[in-house]
């Protein structure tokens, strides 16, 4: 019999009685009703405060505010979703003046090159916010890696209003996260940002400079 064998036996013939789950209370990390207009005001606030950007946006307008603030920032590439419809929408549509669009359609190892140097931005979808925290949700995929979120200077995120929740505990009831979750699940609040050096606060070197968050209302 193995050490861990003998250890499980002796737990199984333990003297004492059944063993209970002890109630669990989660009242604290309850909060009052808000609106979704509420809840994008504390998310923007309180993700701005630690530079990142928002965006408040329409289904119908996301894609020409996408271009304008690449424009503006002279983003020569946007990696996006090859199956996503965001990436969809983003192929069909007629805007002449987004930079070239570049899909993540093979192993890294054949592109990671042109991926570390040379791709500007990225966009990905969220699985949703935390307005508490100033959080976005991000449970990567085939379609969508992390290392789109990661790797490119400019990480922009589409977050869904309606999918903006107050706290990470009404997130993962909501989503019911208890039913199985990614090998791989992202809380981004905000861009990567360090001050490992002399405590001199920098922004970009572990991850994306720009954290940009597109809110479709």
């Amino acid at each position: 019999m193995s050490s861990r064998d003998a250890i499980l036996q002796r737990l199984r013939n333990r003297s004492g009685g059944e063993l209970k789950v002890p109630s669990c209370d989660f009242s604290v990390m309850q909060r009052p009703p808000s609106s979704v207009a509420e809840r994008i005001d504390q998310f923007q606030k309180t993700i701005e405060s630690v530079h990142g950007e928002v965006h408040l946006c329409t289904r119908e307008s996301w894609i020409a505010q996408l271009a304008s603030i690449l424009s503006s920032r002279g983003a020569r590439s946007l990696l996006i979703p090859t199956a996503h419809q965001i990436g969809c929408d983003l192929r069909d549509s007629r805007q002449g003046d987004l930079p070239e669009l570049l899909t993540y359609d093979e192993p890294i190892e054949n592109w990671q090159p042109h991926l570390f140097n040379e791709v500007d931005a990225a966009i990905t979808s969220t699985r949703g916010g935390i307005a508490e925290t100033g959080s976005l949700i991000l449970w990567p995929t085939p379609d969508e890696p992390r290392l789109m979120s990661l790797v490119p200077p400019i990480h922009i995120a589409v977050l869904e209003a309606t999918e903006l929740h107050t706290t990470f505990h009404e997130a993962m009831l909501a989503q019911n996260w208890a039913s199985g979750m990614p090998t791989n699940a992202l809380l981004v609040s905000g861009p990567s940002k360090t001050a490992d050096i002399e405590q001199t606060l920098a922004y970009g070197v572990h991850g994306p400079k720009e954290l940009i968050i597109l809110v479709i209302e």
